[in-house]
């Protein structure tokens, strides 16, 4: 069968760095094949760009594989576009049309200003991961694996939660900007498993504080995080989290930092 070739007009969002004005700009892109990634078509514009003297667009990439979280970008005010359970670039352009219009900009929220283009400052993931997301761990030679046993539905719902590749999607598609899924995802993984119990109380009141401190949204239970979420990260943790949460306010602080 033949190959079959798309001309496509795109739209990027162009934003010099954060104190700038950012704008769409609009170019034509030709003879992208429909075996090509979403970011081999953004690879040949920016090769189209780069010829031309133009500055090319910034974007976040690495493994390309779906499993680093780097890749995230609206389009068609999609986060990571009509896939579903699909990071951006795992999205291949047999999605399209020959003919279409696509529209693309960074992840809109106060907690992600935007770098350059559609390149945004997730380190408020990081911050909220330190606060909490680990646990004590002796070092030394691997356990065996049957050394701390754990019913196997609470291993399951343990190992959908850690799925979560941190790419903001979750942040980019609920319309208060909540941070909730991913923050939820690394509680409930943690308060499932035996090994994630010395830290159980600390851990959920210090990253749902630094969550409130990055200015993230709240949840409003709309559900668009879960649509949008490339692992299929379920909001059943959301619930999960806020239960840890109350359960920890009836528990005496075994936290230096919060300690009187």
């Amino acid at each position: 069968m033949a190959e079959r070739t798309l001309n496509l007009t795109v739209r990027v969002w162009r934003q010099k760095d954060r104190a700038s004005a950012g704008r769409l700009e609009t170019y034509q892109v030709r003879g992208v094949t429909t075996d090509a990634s979403f970011l081999e078509m953004l690879d040949i514009l920016n090769e189209q760009l780069i010829a031309e003297g133009k500055d090319p667009i910034a974007f976040d990439h690495d493994c390309r594989e779906g499993i680093c979280g780097s890749c995230g970008m609206m389009i068609n005010g999609q986060a990571h576009g009509p896939e579903k359970l699909t990071t951006t670039c795992q999205l291949h352009m047999r999605r399209f049309s020959d003919g279409d219009t696509i529209t693309i900009e960074p992840w809109r929220a106060a907690a992600f200003p935007v770098i350059k283009d559609l390149v945004v400052d997730r380190s408020s993931f990081d911050r909220i991961k330190a606060a909490g997301g680990y646990t004590s761990v002796n070092a030394g030679n691997a356990a065996d694996a049957n050394a701390i046993l754990v019913p196997k539905e609470d291993a399951d719902k343990a190992m959908d939660a850690a799925a979560c590749i941190g790419c903001g999607a979750c942040v980019a598609a609920c319309p208060n900007a909540s941070a909730a899924l991913f923050t939820s995802a690394t509680v409930a993984h943690f308060a499932l498993l035996p090994q994630g119990h010395p830290e159980r109380e600390r851990r959920v009141t210090r990253m749902v504080a630094q969550m409130d401190d990055e200015l993230f949204g709240h949840c409003t239970n709309i559900y668009e995080c879960e649509a949008a979420c490339p692992a299929g990260i379920s909001v059943a943790n959301i619930a999960r989290m806020y239960r840890e949460y109350v359960r920890a306010s009836f528990i005496p602080s075994k936290d230096p930092l919060q300690s009187t």
